[in-house]
């Protein structure tokens, strides 16, 4: 007699392979990799800082509107000594001043070597052809004539520089050329106060 198997009786299951999570790394070693990540990141900000970017407070208001005083910027220290680039007509470079290396200058680049230069009556002539100045505003702007208003041709190594601020700037205008080896910065970044932060043109 064949036995008819009951059909309420299910067969043993397969049990389901266990999963194991792995456990919560503790607290001390969260931290500890909490502390490299800081220090790491400090690390990096210092070398910035000190190798590449200079944090300067801008003095006076020879370079208005671009920059006002007690304005806070960044500077690329090493810009033209790495082949990042090189000094160009139009940037806002950091130098010594001729002659004493105590002071600090920021202006803008209106001559290179080479470059034939004349203001006459505040209009900027460079090789013959009249300088567009976006950045000098109509109010800042003066009617003064640099040497007679003559040309002049920026010697070999060194840069014609003004400020802004045309009728409120001493520049190479009252003392003269800024020598190549005395630039050690460009102006790129203002990051104070917060409604003027972005880079500089």
């Amino acid at each position: 007699m064949s036995e008819i198997p009951n059909p309420g009786v299910e067969p043993n299951p397969v049990p389901e392979p266990e999963i194991r999570r792995p456990a919560p790394p503790p607290r001390f070693w969260g931290a500890v990799a909490w502390m490299r990540d800081l220090a790491f990141s400090v690390l990096i900000a210092v070398v910035l800082i000190v190798f590449i970017y200079q944090p300067v407070k801008v003095e006076g208001t020879s370079m208005m509107p671009t920059l006002s005083d007690q304005e806070r910027i960044f500077i690329a220290k090493f810009s033209y000594e790495f082949g990042l680039g090189s000094i160009e007509r139009g940037d806002t470079v950091v130098f010594w001043f001729p002659g004493d290396v105590s002071k600090s200058y920021i202006k803008r680049v209106i001559g290179l070597p080479g470059d034939r230069v004349r203001v006459d009556a505040g209009q900027v002539f460079v090789n013959g052809q009249a300088l567009v100045e976006d950045y000098v505003p109509e109010e800042y702007r003066d009617s003064s004539s640099w040497m007679g208003g003559e040309e002049k041709v920026v010697p070999k190594g060194c840069y014609f520089v003004l400020g802004d601020h045309r009728n409120s700037s001493s520049d190479s205008r009252s003392w003269g050329y800024v020598p190549r080896a005395n630039i050690y910065g460009k102006a790129v970044f203002a990051y104070w106060p917060v409604e003027k932060m972005g880079r500089l043109h």
